[in-house]
């Protein structure tokens, strides 16, 4: 022990017996903190009264996204996914998010343009329970709130005033796509 009352490991940031890390429990409550906070942040733009529509702006496979704060859900960590065979590759399998089993969707593959790359800034999007869909979107990285009234308008996209490209991406669009709703694999 050390003359704080912790072992010497947990001082240096080192695994202690059990491989158990000292700061686990403080990242977690940090980690809900966050979340917490930006839940809260969501749902007043989701009820404001204004005219400013906020979007979440995410980055998925090499393209800018913004999702409609109203047709999301959660920004969640990465969990383990299942696999299911027979299945489109852009359908990467099931995961459990809070006991619930979500269908997972890389959308860059979706849309032919590659694929998501997993990196330590990834999450999964969930979608809104309002879209009737236990679905979520794996992200490479979540930017957070934008105005899409204070971008240009540049064809299809969206121009910031740092000139990032965006994309609008509608999940109510989305869940009525027949090529979404069939994830089965074509022989």
């Amino acid at each position: 022990m050390s003359g704080d009352g912790l072992p010497v490991q947990a001082r240096f940031g080192e695994a202690l017996p059990g491989g158990a890390r000292p700061d686990a429990a403080g990242r977690r409550a940090r980690l809900r903190q966050y979340q917490q906070q930006l839940l809260e942040r969501m749902q007043a733009a989701r009820i404001s009264g204004g005219t400013r529509l906020h979007q979440l702006g995410v980055m998925i496979g090499t393209e800018r996204f913004l999702v409609d704060l109203t047709q999301t859900g959660e920004i969640v960590p990465l969990a383990p996914i299942c696999t299911v065979p027979l299945t489109q590759p852009w359908y990467l399998g099931l995961a459990n998010i809070r006991g619930n089993l979500v269908g997972i969707i890389d959308y860059a593959r979706y849309l032919d343009a590659g694929e998501t790359a997993l990196a330590p800034d990834s999450r999964m999007l969930t979608f809104a329970h309002g879209l009737g869909f236990n679905c979520a979107i794996l992200v490479n990285r979540v930017y957070g709130l934008r105005q899409a009234s204070d971008m240009q308008v540049a064809g299809e996209r969206l121009v910031d005033a740092e000139n990032n490209e965006w994309l609008v991406l509608d999940l109510a669009e989305l869940v009525q796509d027949p090529r979404f709703l069939h994830v089965a694999a074509t022989a």
